[in-house]
C-alpha cells in the first residue's frame, strides 16, 4: 500500500496515543478539532484541516476520537464520503445506532473498526489463546474489575447521550467477557450511587452480571474513583480444568493455576515500548492493506454496546433483561 491519508477528528487526551500510533507505522496524518487540533500537528508532523468535510475530502482512513455522542454522526459522514473508519469506543450511544453504522460501512465497501484496544493488551491477548487452546477447559466464571479516576469533562456524565461509567469504563470488560466467553443472553446491572436526571455521579460504581449463550456467568465491576488514585484492572476466568488471572496491582505477568495436564509456562510481562494502541492500529492496517478481518470487526462494536445499553435499561427497571440469543 502507497503512504496511507489519515485523517484523526478530536484533539483530546486519547488522541495522542493514537497519533503517535499511526506517526510510528509511516501514515501522512491531518487533524482537525473544535480545540487543540494545531497542539496535535505540531506534535505529531501533522496537517491541519479547518473542518470535517475538508478532512474527509483529503484522507483514505478517518480516526475518530472525540466524546462518545458524536461517533455516530462523525462515522456515518466518514462512511458517505467513502473513508475508512477507525472509531474510539463506543461505537455508538445505542445499538441501533451501531448497527446502523456496520450496515452503511458495509454497503459503502469500506474497512469498519471499532477501537477496544484491551483485546491488544498482551496479558489479554493471552488469555484468550489460552481459552481457545482449551487448557483450562469450558469457561464457567469470569470476573473482571477496573477502576480507575473518574473524568473531567462534562460529557461523559451525561448519561444519554453516551456517557456513563458502564460505556466508558466497563465496556472494555464487556468487550473482553464477550471475547471470551460468547455471546450473552441476559444482562443484570446496578450502580451505585444512582444517575440523577442524567447526570453520572462520581465516585460511582457498577456491577453487571452477563449470563452467556454457552452457560458461563460473568461479574462485571467497574468503578470512577477520585483523581488521583492509580488505575488498577483484574480479570480471572474459571474453567472445569483451570484457572487463569491477571491483576495490575500485583505484576505486569499471566498466572496460570491449572490441573497437572495443562501447560503451566510462564509467560513475560509486556514492554512499555509496545504500545497496545500501536498493536491496534498496526492490526488495523494489516486488515486494510490484506482485504481480512482485523481482530475486532464491526459486529463486535455492536454487541459491547448492545449489552451497556441493556445494562442501563436493567438499572432504570431493576430487573434482568433479555438479549436476542445470536449463533456462537
Amino acid at each position: 500500500m502507497s503512504e496511507l491519508r489519515v485523517g484523526l477528528i478530536g484533539a483530546g487526551g486519547i488522541s495522542r496515543v493514537h497519533a503517535d500510533a499511526w506517526r510510528a507505522l509511516g501514515a501522512r496524518g491531518t487533524v482537525t478539532s473544535l480545540a487543540g487540533a494545531e497542539a496535535i500537528a505540531a506534535e505529531y508532523g501533522m496537517s491541519v484541516a479547518p473542518d470535517v468535510p475538508t478532512l474527509l475530502a483529503e484522507v483514505d482512513v478517518v480516526d475518530i476520537v472525540t466524546p462518545s455522542s458524536t461517533h455516530a454522526a462523525f462515522a456515518l459522514a466518514a462512511i458517505e464520503a467513502g473513508v475508512h473508519v477507525v472509531c474510539e469506543k463506543p461505537l455508538a450511544a445505542t445499538a441501533a445506532e451501531a448497527q446502523r453504522i456496520v450496515e452503511a460501512a458495509d454497503d459503502a465497501g469500506v474497512r469498519l473498526f471499532p477501537a477496544h484496544v484491551v483485546r491488544y493488551f498482551p496479558e489479554y491477548a493471552h488469555i484468550k489463546a489460552r481459552i481457545d487452546a482449551g487448557e483450562i477447559g469450558e469457561v464457567a466464571t469470569q470476573r473482571f474489575f477496573r477502576m480507575g479516576s473518574a473524568p473531567a469533562a462534562p460529557w461523559f456524565f451525561q448519561e444519554s447521550s453516551g456517557g456513563g461509567v458502564i460505556r466508558d469504563l466497563m465496556i472494555h470488560d464487556i468487550d473482553q467477557a464477550l471475547w471470551f466467553a460468547g455471546p450473552a443472553v441476559s444482562v443484570y446491572a446496578v450502580q451505585n450511587p444512582p444517575t440523577v436526571d442524567d447526570v453520572v455521579p462520581s465516585p460511582v460504581t457498577a456491577q453487571v452480571v452477563l449470563t452467556h449463550a454457552g452457560g458461563a456467568i460473568s461479574h462485571l465491576q467497574a468503578t470512577w474513583v477520585s483523581p488521583g488514585l492509580p488505575f488498577r484492572t483484574s480479570v480471572e476466568v474459571s474453567g472445569d480444568l483451570g484457572r487463569l488471572a491477571y491483576s495490575s496491582a500485583d505484576d505486569s505477568s499471566l498466572r496460570l493455576d491449572a490441573l497437572p495436564s495443562a501447560a503451566t509456562d510462564y509467560m513475560p510481562p509486556m514492554s512499555p515500548a509496545d504500545s497496545p494502541y500501536f498493536r491496534e492500529i498496526a492490526d488495523f492496517m494489516t486488515a486494510l492493506g490484506q482485504g481480512i478481518d482485523a481482530r475486532v470487526t464491526g459486529a463486535d462494536g455492536v454487541a459491547a454496546v448492545a449489552i451497556a445499553e441493556a445494562a442501563y435499561a436493567s438499572i432504570a427497571s431493576g430487573h434482568p433483561i433479555a438479549l436476542p440469543e445470536v449463533s456462537r
